[in-house]
């Protein structure tokens, strides 16, 4: 059974403002970059289990998108009970760690 993908309002933003980063440059590759993530997001409604969870908490997940120095981590929950994946934060990996806020 395929599980409901839901962004919150904060992993909205984060996309759109990783997404007005990237266009800075070039708005070909930062489409191409946004659809992929996207995609990448999506298929958690069938494998929600496949990533690792989070060193910060294990109620935490967190995906993994692109290629070094250019990785993105996607940090989502998955609510069984619900069958339900909510998409909670989205970051350049390099950015420092989350806190315990960032986190929920």
């Amino acid at each position: 059974m395929a599980y409901l993908v839901n962004f919150t309002a904060r992993a909205e933003r984060d996309i759109a403002s990783l997404y007005e980063e990237i266009d800075a440059g070039n708005f070909a590759a930062a489409l191409k970059w946004y659809k992929g993530l996207k995609q990448a997001i999506l298929r958690l409604e069938k494998l929600p289990y496949r990533c690792p969870v989070t060193r910060e908490k294990d109620q935490i997940r967190h995906l993994l998108y692109g290629k070094k120095p250019h990785i993105y981590r996607v940090l989502y929950r998955v609510l069984e009970t619900r069958q339900q994946v909510d998409v909670l934060h989205i970051r350049h990996g390099a950015r420092q760690k989350f806190t315990a806020h960032d986190l929920g």
